[in-house]
């Protein structure tokens, strides 16, 4: 055995057998950032960006992958989920944009992965719509910073 849960003894991926798991709330947060030029960050301040609402479609982005982890991360479980918010929020300090997701089920595995999942596609979204105006653009600091349910407990702690 390697030890790995989603590696079984002959060493073939897997998806793991979590039918003995009890179900309960389970919760993440993850977030991330894209980077841009002040100008490009003052269009979207403006509204006048040439593809039009560039926040609301990429939060709208985020959540719809959320939703669709399962069928992009092939070893997820695909999970009732109860709740997807994705906030984007201008940050002068970066310059650029702050990107939060929140998801939320009851299930036998958690959502960290659908967290994840949001905030990539809600930076991509956002890159995507504003690469006409800005092609320096960098789309980083992606992680989970809380998770809560499950065996493991609230994180952090």
């Amino acid at each position: 055995m390697t030890g790995l849960s989603h590696i079984d003894e002959a060493g073939r991926a897997r998806m793991v057998d979590v039918s003995d798991k009890p179900v309960t709330l389970r919760m993440a947060e993850a977030r991330g950032q894209l980077r841009c030029a002040p100008a490009a960050l003052a269009l979207v301040r403006s509204g006048e960006t040439p593809k039009g609402n560039v926040i609301g479609t990429a939060e709208l982005a985020g959540v719809m992958a959320a939703k669709q982890t399962a069928s992009l991360i092939p070893l997820c479980h695909p999970l009732p989920l109860t709740q997807v918010a994705v906030e984007i929020a201008l940050d002068e300090s970066l310059p650029g944009f702050a990107v939060t997701a929140r998801v939320r089920t009851c299930g036998q595995t958690g959502v960290e992965m659908e967290a994840l999942t949001g905030v990539s596609v809600a930076c991509l979204t956002l890159f995507d719509m504003l690469k006409a105006v800005d092609r320096t653009m960098e789309i980083g600091a992606i992680r989970v910073v809380a998770k809560a349910g499950g065996r493991s407990g609230p994180w952090p702690g």
